[in-house]
């Protein structure tokens, strides 16, 4: 894994309705701790940083657009003034947004891509990503996937939803990395 290009960090739906019970059960609790270690890096550097809010037009998610706090960015991950939030009401974070236009007009070519949930806007966002051209990063431990009930009505773990979603992004999609393995690539780079 070689990190080039200044990489955008996409911060994707870090919101409170993520925390409401609707959701059933969550892996990688660190998650947004992670997603914060690579934001206060990135902040430090002056690199590109760019939020995707999720403003559902599902009148029951605990993102629809018209539940205040639901929408809210998170505490810990909220954008400064200066940063950059596209707001979507579609998985992708590309789609009806200005996000693609964007990094190219910044000729920005790589993306590292964090946030929730890993079997949604994740994992349809670093797909879009890469299929777009764009050299896309995923960190596997700043995002984060939640229990789903399949067909057959067997649940899955969040644990074995995020597995699979990661494993099926893995070199077709993206690079998958850490964010202890970002960080240490960053001050070796910075020391050279």
């Amino acid at each position: 894994m070689k990190i080039i290009n200044h990489p955008a960090l996409l911060v994707l739906d870090v919101q409170k309705g993520f925390d409401d019970p609707f959701w059933g059960k969550r892996n990688n609790p660190q998650a947004e701790e992670n997603i914060l270690l690579l934001l206060t890096e990135w902040r430090k550097r002056d690199w590109e940083i760019i939020y995707s809010q999720h403003l559902s037009l599902l009148p029951h998610s605990p993102l629809h657009y018209k539940n205040k706090t639901g929408v809210e960015f998170k505490e810990i991950i909220k954008p400064l003034q200066q940063e950059i939030v596209f707001q979507k009401n579609v998985n992708s974070a590309f789609i009806g947004t200005e996000l693609e236009s964007h990094l190219r007009e910044k000729q920005i070519q790589s993306v590292l891509i964090t946030g929730l949930s890993t079997q949604h806007c994740v994992s349809t966002s670093a797909r879009m990503s890469a299929n777009l051209g764009f050299e896309t990063f995923l960190v596997e431990d700043a995002t984060a996937a939640y229990e789903i009930t399949d067909h057959t009505n067997t649940t899955i773990t969040p644990e074995d939803v995020h597995k699979h979603e990661i494993a099926a992004l893995h070199k077709e999609f993206a690079t998958i990395v850490k964010t202890d393995d970002v960080l240490k690539q960053l001050q070796q780079s910075s020391t050279v």
